[in-house]
Parts: structure tokens; C-alpha cells; sequence
């Protein structure tokens, strides 16, 4: 049954699969495709069964610079468009993206080898994103009436500018709607580069937009490699903020190239987050809810809680059936609708993941479950699910972001030994709490030192409230109006409502008493 639902996915998929090795990816600069400037090229490989999708252009400062200059172009009239129109248009193309959903998610889960069950969500996500800053965009520039005793002060907001967007590879659509989506209707304009490891939906992204009616300029994608096409994007004089979603490493290399040009940056970085289970918990639910947040998405998810914290008095029970679900979860080809861990991106990641069944080893670790690549067939960067136990705080399993489906259980006695042993990594992203003890579910959120805290609950996403990390989790927030700080300028005008003394910076004999005095004739 499950070889027949691949065939029917794969057979659904075929057409956009010839269309890409019938023709390379190409950018997408001011309203048209068009290849690198040097004709350079790079190939991009599934990692199902590591097979060529096809070619995409690899692109040079040359491109960068006529994206940006076309973004900058396309600035002056997207800016003082009414926010109803913008509102309007995004409606337009999360329509497209609901049409085109079923689609997206196939393509995507071929390229990046996320399962079918995940992207299909994600794809639908996409579309949600764009209508919720749709409806934001008419009271985007909106800012607050502040009247003082002699004046009148109100705010307002406007446009940054023209900002470059970097995006990931593990949700690459969904993430790169939660960047555009707000910068559009904030009134940017965008250069978008797309990971080099999944460029198929950016193409297929940036299309849609265009399909939809976005005026040339507004969005423009340059696919290619960071070291050079990312890099550039950081450094142009056009680009007046970056919002990038990677690693902390780089995310530091993206602040140092935008220092020059003193560009805003926005950072969703890495994680390494921990779940905090309590005795006192719904132990149920927080066992489907340590088991999700790990190894769905392939682990390849910066908000995974990477670390369990449990507590002592419960701890060997805990265990043992975290080890039954992970022994059974159904590791297979991502088109097929039941598979739950698909391969991971590229084969350089599953070297970086799998290293650390050998460092978990030699660090006292015990591999409870897992710890081997695998393959479908001969073919695919799978890892089998890993569970890590007997481990310690200062273990590099439990430092490092391993960013795969890999869980590392550490036991705690009491509440302030699970906070001490939660901050003490370098990541500050999210937590995960897991306790029917109300205090503790808000001391716990307040001392933890991360930027989001979900108590008795996965990782739920509202999307007014705000999305990011403290430590080298990243810089700056998303979601609702927290977004349009970062892609918006806030100005405050301030008007006098009477006559108020002014004050002169001379004193005795003042400018405004010689102006009266008679002058003395000249000799």
C-alpha cells in the first residue's frame, strides 16, 4: 500500500521533476528569469535516493548587485502604495498558495527529504502567513498620539528600504512567507537568497508572486552559495536590513559583513532547547509531546527540544517508553504518507549528525537507541532515531546543536538544578516545560534563559505574539507587529499647540533687546 502512495506522489511529482532537469533554476530579477552572470551553474542532488533534481544558477556579486539595484528601483513606488492595496495583493498570492499547496509540499519533500505528512502543513502554513500580515498592511505605518503639556507629539512608521532575506533549508517555503510576507506588507522591497541545498519552492515561490500580480522589482530571488552570493547581498549599500534564519556562526559572519553599511540585522539562529519534565506532570502528554518535538521534521528544526530534562523519581519509567516510541517510529521514504523521520538534507549534515553517535560514546554516553546511518535501497542520507542516555550537562551532546533526531535525556533531582542545567548552553532559543504545579510553570518561564517558553504544550505558534532567542539564539523578534520594528522606521513629529517660551542662548544684552536699540552712526 505504501509503495502504491509513493507512486502516485512520484507520478504527481514528475512533471515539475523534467521541468527541472529539462532546464536549470534560474534567478528571478525584476520580473523575469534569467541565468548567472558568469553562466556559472551548481547541481542539486535529493537526498531520497541522491539522484540529480537538476542545475540551478549560481549566483555571482555581479547578480546580487542588479537585484539590489532592481529592489531599489521598485522601493519608491511600493512604498507609498495604500496599505489596502498591499493587503489586497497578499490576499492574491496566499490564494495562489492554497491552489498550489499539494504541489509545493511534493516538490519540497523531494528536495530537502522532509516527509510528506509535515510539508503538506507547511505549504498550507505558508498561505496563513501571508493572510495574516495582509491584514496588518493597511495599519502598518500607524504609530501612537503622545501629547505633552505645550505639544503635540505622534508617531509613525515608514519603510526601511530595500532588505535581503536568507532563508534555510529545512522548511525552506514556509520560512521564507514568514520573512517576505512581512517585509511586503510593511512596504519593502526584497532580495531574497535561498539555501543552496533546497532552491526548488524559492523558484517556485518567487513565481507565484509574480503570477499573482506583484509589480517587477519587489521580490527578487538569487539563488546560489553564501560564501558569495550571501555575502554580497550582506554587503550591498542598497540593502538597508538583513533578516537571515541559520546557524549562529553564521549569523556572526552576516554581522560583521553589514557593519560597514550599518545594516539592521534580524537573526533567528540555533538551538538547543531543552523539554523539562517534571514528576507532577501529565506524563502522557508530555510523552507524545518529547517524542514530537524532536524527531518530527527530521529533528531539522531549530525550535527541537533536543534536551530532556527529567526528573530523577520518574526518570527510569519515563525513559523506557521513550525508548518504545523511538524504536517504532516509521523511518521511510518521504512521499509516503506514513513515513514519520525522512533522510536528512545532504550528505555533509548526515556526517555532522552522525559524529555525534561516536562523541556520545566516548564522552560515557550510552546510545540507548539508534545510532547508525541507514538507506533506502542503498541510497539516502537517513540516520536512524538516537537516544541518548546516561548523560551529563557538560557532554558535547548536550551542549551542541546536533540538528537531527537525536534526543539527549539528562536527569535532574530539583527545580533549581533543571534551570541551572537548562541555561547552561550558549543557545537561548526556546523551553519546554512540562508541570501541574502552576508556580512552577511561571518561575520556570521567567528564569529560563531563552526567548520563548511553552508550559504543559509543543511548540504552539501564535502569530501575533513574538518568535525569537536570547544568547546566540539570535537578534530581534518576528510575528505581528514585532516584525514591522525590525522592516519599518519610526518616526516621531512633534508640533507646538501654543505660543511656549523658547530659549535664547544668549544672556544680557540679548540678541532681541539690540534688535530695538538704536544703533550708533558709523564715524
Amino acid at each position: 500500500m505504501s509503495e502504491d502512495l509513493i507512486a502516485e506522489n512520484l507520478q504527481k511529482l514528475r512533471p515539475f521533476l523534467t521541468e527541472f532537469s529539462a532546464e536549470p533554476i534560474q534567478h528571478f530579477i525584476n520580473g523575469r528569469s534569467v541565468g548567472a552572470s558568469d553562466g556559472e551553474r551548481f547541481a542539486n542532488y535529493s537526498p531520497i535516493d541522491e539522484s540529480l533534481i537538476g542545475e540551478v544558477a549560481s549566483g555571482t556579486r555581479e547578480d546580487i548587485d542588479t537585484a539590489c539595484n532592481a529592489a531599489a528601483a521598485a522601493f519608491e513606488d511600493w512604498a507609498v502604495l495604500p496599505g489596502n492595496q498591499r493587503r489586497d495583493l497578499l490576499h492574491a498570492i496566499a490564494d495562489a498558495i492554497e491552489a498550489n499547496a499539494e504541489t509545493i509540499a511534493l516538490v519540497e519533500s523531494f528536495d530537502t527529504g522532509q516527509p510528506l505528512r509535515f510539508m503538506s502543513k507547511a505549504a498550507v502554513r505558508g498561505a496563513e502567513n501571508y493572510r495574516f500580515f495582509a491584514d496588518m498592511a493597511p495599519k502598518a505605518r500607524d504609530g501612537l498620539s503622545l501629547p505633552a503639556q505645550h505639544h503635540m507629539n505622534y508617531s509613525l512608521r515608514q519603510p526601511i528600504g530595500p532588505v535581503g532575506i536568507i532563508t534555510p533549508w529545512n522548511t525552506p517555503f514556509m520560512l521564507a512567507t514568514w520573512k517576505i510576507a512581512p517585509a511586503l506588507a510593511a512596504g519593502c522591497t526584497v532580495v531574497h537568497k535561498p539555501a543552496e541545498w533546497s532552491p526548488c519552492t524559492a523558484a517556485m515561490h518567487v513565481k507565484i508572486l509574480h503570477d499573482a500580480g506583484l509589480p517587477a522589482g519587489v521580490v527578487n530571488t538569487v539563488q546560489g552559495i553564501g560564501e558569495v552570493a550571501g555575502k554580497a547581498l550582506t554587503e550591498h549599500e542598497a540593502i538597508k536590513a538583513v533578516a537571515f534564519v541559520g546557524e549562529s556562526r553564521t549569523g556572526s559572519e552576516i554581522m560583521k559583513q553589514g557593519a560597514d553599511t550599518l545594516k539592521r540585522v534580524h537573526f533567528e539562529l540555533g538551538g538547543k532547547n531543552p523539554v523539562i519534565v517534571f514528576e507532577d506532570a501529565d506524563l502522557e502528554r508530555a510523552l507524545d509531546a518529547v517524542v514530537f518535538m524532536i524527531y518530527s521534521l527530521n529533528g531539522e528544526r531549530c525550535t527541537s527540544s533536543s534536551r530532556l530534562l527529567i526528573q530523577k523519581s520518574i526518570a527510569t519509567d519515563f525513559i523506557e517508553q521513550v525508548k518504545a516510541r523511538v524504536a517504532v517510529l516509521n523511518v521511510g521514504h518521504p512521499l509516503n504518507p506514513g513515513t514519520e523521520v525522512g533522510p536528512l538534507i545532504h550528505e555533509k549534515h548526515r556526517e555532522k549528525v552522525s559524529s555525534y553517535f561516536e562523541i556520545a560514546k566516548e564522552d560515557g554516553a550510552t546510545v540507548a537507541i539508534g545510532g547508525n546511518t541507514s538507506n533506502l535501497e542503498g541510497k539516502g542520507f537517513f540516520v536512524e532515531p538516537t537516544l541518548f542516555t546516561n548523560a551529563s550537562a557538560s557532554m558535547r551532546i548536550a551542549k551542541e546543536e546536533i540538528f537531527g533526531p537525536v534526543l539527549t535525556v539528562i536527569e535532574f533531582k530539583e527545580e533549581s538544578e533543571a534551570v541551572s542545567i537548562a541555561n547552561d548552553v550558549d543557545y537561548g532559543l526556546a523551553g519546554y516545560v512540562w508541570t501541574s504545579d502552576s508556580g512552577r510553570g511561571i518561575r520556570l518561564a521567567r528564569d529560563l534563559e531563552v526567548g520563548m517558553v511553552w508550559v504543559n504544550s509543543e511548540n504552539n505558534r501564535h502569530l501575533a505574539s513574538p518568535f525569537g532567542g536570547m544568547k546566540a539564539s539570535g537578534v530581534g523578534r518576528d510575528g505581528g507587529d514585532y516584525s514591522f520594528d525590525f522592516y519599518m522606521e519610526t518616526k516621531n513629529v512633534c508640533i507646538a499647540t501654543n505660543d511656549h517660551s523658547v530659549c535664547l542662548l544668549y544672556t544680557s544684552p540679548s540678541p532681541r533687546d539690540l534688535s530695538t536699540a538704536r544703533m550708533p552712526s558709523s564715524a
